[in-house]
């Protein structure tokens, strides 16, 4: 039950950190069968729990650049700068 709330109340930050903690402590050993399998089933459903928000985000950055483009406002501004990085950059090389 927990780990269905767990869906809609741990950030991204927070699953990571405890999804780190599952795997060292799977990698240090020591635990018994059955501890090791409820380990491995937490990690599993955080890895789910990560995997969605980096989902999430990947979706909300495709749109954002989608809607810049139909904008046809970030050509414009993504010119400018870019052209302001590209003469920094070729100072930088030669």
């Amino acid at each position: 039950m927990a780990e269905t709330k767990d869906r809609g109340t741990l950030g991204y930050e927070q699953a990571r950190d405890e999804l780190m903690e599952v795997v060292r402590r799977l990698e240090s050993g020591g635990s018994t069968l059955e501890e090791s399998l409820a380990l491995w089933e937490r990690g599993e459903e955080l890895a789910r729990i990560c995997r969605q928000w980096l989902d999430g985000a990947r979706e909300r950055l495709d749109a954002a650049l989608a809607a810049e483009s139909e904008d046809g406002t970030g050509g414009a501004e993504g010119d400018k700068t870019a052209e302001g990085h590209e003469g920094a950059g070729e100072a930088e090389e030669g």
